[in-house]
């Protein structure tokens, strides 16, 4: 399963984001997923990357060629190779970055960075071809993302399951003012079904499992009735 995780850069942000990016990334790998996300080292992005990694999974990094310019992406400005504070050491052949033996659990997972020219790739690179889409909290970057995301799948261009992963409460507000959008009939009551919020990093794989493929005939009711 190819999941994409958008998320922030930020290393900013109260340390609990961070904590739980890692743990998200730890148990997509555990169960078999594809991580996609943004490239980045720092922040929850950083975290997401060093868990999955970890735990031996399959990490995907879609990166701007601007921000490599800046070194804004995996490994990052600091480290020759990918070096995290837990000590998850890598080593660079030909698949790419790969966790060197001795980190948690044994390491061995692989990381490869795909360049694309702008932030409009990367978005479609992203999200192209993956099962299920993974938002955290963060700032505009990742709300233009998730909007995105939330667009297709109304306008019946993306069809797979859209979760928010509501860590400290962030996105109980934005689903509290869509709700309100359904109400004033910006949209329908069926567009509700669209996403779904959960607590946990745990909550995050059952409910991408537990999610059918969104409605054929979604472009029959994109319109407000």
């Amino acid at each position: 399963m190819r999941v994409c995780v958008y998320c922030a850069s930020s290393d900013a942000a109260p340390a609990s984001f961070r904590v739980t990016a890692q743990r998200l990334g730890e148990l997509l790998a555990e169960g078999g997923c594809t991580v996609v996300y943004g490239g980045g080292s720092s922040g929850s992005m950083g975290a997401l990357a060093t868990g999955a990694l970890s735990r031996g999974g399959e990490v995907i990094g879609v990166l701007p060629r601007f921000m490599a310019d800046l070194e804004w992406g995996w490994p990052g400005k600091a480290h020759a190779a990918p070096l995290d504070a837990q000590g998850l050491c890598m080593e660079q052949g030909s698949a790419g970055w790969r966790a060197g033996p001795g980190t948690v659990a044994g390491g061995n997972g692989t990381f490869n960075m795909q360049y694309v020219e702008d932030m409009r790739e990367r978005k479609h690179r992203l999200l192209a071809d993956s099962d299920a889409v993974v938002a955290l909290p963060g700032g505009c970057g990742t709300l233009e993302e998730l909007f995105e995301a939330i667009t297709l799948k109304r306008l019946g261009l993306y069809f797979k399951p859209i979760v928010l992963l509501d860590t400290n409460g962030l996105f109980a507000p934005l689903t509290a003012y869509l709700d309100q959008l359904i109400d004033a009939r910006f949209m329908n009551h069926e567009h509700a079904a669209m996403w779904q919020r959960v607590a946990m990093p745990a909550d995050v794989l059952p409910a991408i499992r537990a999610t059918p493929d969104w409605r054929s005939d979604a472009r029959a009711y994109a319109v407000p009735r």
